[in-house]
């Protein structure tokens, strides 16, 4: 969360594909809710705010799922890679899992989506040529509003842009900014509000993260932590650079000592007339990758999760947890607990995506004569595991 909003929370249910939607309690995905509680989690430091009973809400999603069982924790080195041709012939299979918790905020201001199928999402208008999936967090604040009809219509506007599928980083910069006009121009919601976007896109074997905010994309490539997207801070240098030729200023690291992050969507208030520069911008950074099978996960999580947790230690749990039961869900719900015992002090959402149907290998070392030192590969594991 960057500002305070005191706004009740709104519902999750979906309403069909491509209707712009401005009700408050409505929602877009194909997600399966299910209720439960963390009550039982306590802060391992004292002083921190109280863990009050609060409502966890979490959703899986997959097109396909194979439980493992028997599977060893332990971590080697260097194992062998797959030949250039086993690479190219690579096509990931989608499955995601998610949780959502209030934490101890008064309110849940955090939204979030996951489709494993897009094509079957979008119907047979659809124009996406390969198999597809589409992931996104929204960490509202200043209220609700804005992070429900972002997430409700940032889809419709991707797909139905003109540069789509064509090309697609045009077509997700585009959406972002109409997906932020169209919410200045809804008269029944409150502009005012705020919130930040990170989304990723796969067609095939191409994975396009476009992050407005400080929500963060992490893959993880056999063991090892990939940053997908960068937080936007008023205080980092390229962005001061930009926030101050536009006229702003950064205020004990606040745009215009106001609000934590230098992009955003909504906050109408701190904006100028749609269309004109403003420091406060809704644009889009991109990141685009061709995933191979060393990919095995990504995670997606706002700055409640990366507060509390680098980004090696967020991988390095959750490769031991799908080694153990190749759950996405249970993986998302086990990374938002350790944030907790942390004493994450904000809203937690986490998805959790593996490209595999099957759990990530254990890696280890072949047999040599020659002793060896540490691999890299092995060093970065050897980081996360002291990390944690």
């Amino acid at each position: 969360m960057h500002d305070l909003g005191v706004v009740m929370p709104v519902g999750m249910d979906f309403p069909p594909p491509f209707v712009v939607i401005e009700d408050k309690d409505s929602a877009f995905a194909m997600e399966d809710d299910k209720s439960g509680d963390l009550d039982n989690l306590k802060p391992i430091v004292k002083g921190k705010p109280p863990r009050h009973v609060s409502s966890l809400r979490h959703s899986v999603s997959t097109t396909r799922l194979m439980a493992v069982a028997d599977l060893s924790l332990e971590v080697g080195v260097t194992g062998s890679k797959s030949s250039s041709e086993e690479k190219t012939e690579f096509l990931p299979i989608f499955r995601s899992g998610s949780c959502a918790e209030r934490g101890p905020k008064q309110y849940m201001e955090d939204e979030h989506v996951c489709i494993d199928d897009l094509i079957q999402h979008i119907g047979p208008a659809s124009t996406i040529p390969l198999p597809g999936a589409f992931y996104g967090v929204f960490d509202g604040h200043g209220g609700t509003d804005a992070a429900v009809f972002i997430r409700n219509n940032i889809l419709k506007f991707i797909v139905e842009d003109s540069h789509f599928p064509t090309c697609v980083g045009q077509a997700i910069t585009s959406a972002f900014l109409k997906a932020d006009y169209a919410f200045a121009d809804s008269s029944s919601l409150d502009i005012s509000s705020g919130t930040t976007a990170l989304t990723a896109l796969v067609s095939g074997r191409t994975m396009i993260v476009a992050n407005a905010g400080d929500c963060r994309a992490v893959l993880g490539r056999r063991g090892r932590a990939i940053e997908m997207s960068k937080d936007q801070k008023p205080d980092c240098t390229s962005e001061r650079l930009r926030i101050e030729k536009l006229g702003g200023v950064v205020y004990d690291g606040y745009l215009n000592g106001q609000l934590s992050v230098s992009r955003a969507l909504g906050d109408w208030h701190m904006k100028g007339p749609k269309g004109s520069a403003c420091p406060l911008s809704s644009e889009p950074e991109l990141q685009e990758i061709i995933l191979t099978e060393d990919d095995e996960f990504l995670i997606m999580g706002c700055d409640g999760l990366w507060d509390v947790m680098s980004n090696q230690c967020a991988v390095t749990m959750a490769r031991k947890e799908l080694m153990i039961h190749n759950d996405p869900q249970r993986c998302s719900r086990e990374l938002v607990r350790e944030a907790l015992k942390r004493n994450s002090c904000d809203n937690l959402t986490v998805i959790v995506i593996c490209f595999s149907p099957d759990p990530p290998p254990r890696i280890e070392t072949p047999p040599s004569r020659v002793r060896r030192s540490i691999s890299a590969e092995g060093l970065n594991l050897l980081k996360g595991v002291l990390d944690c």
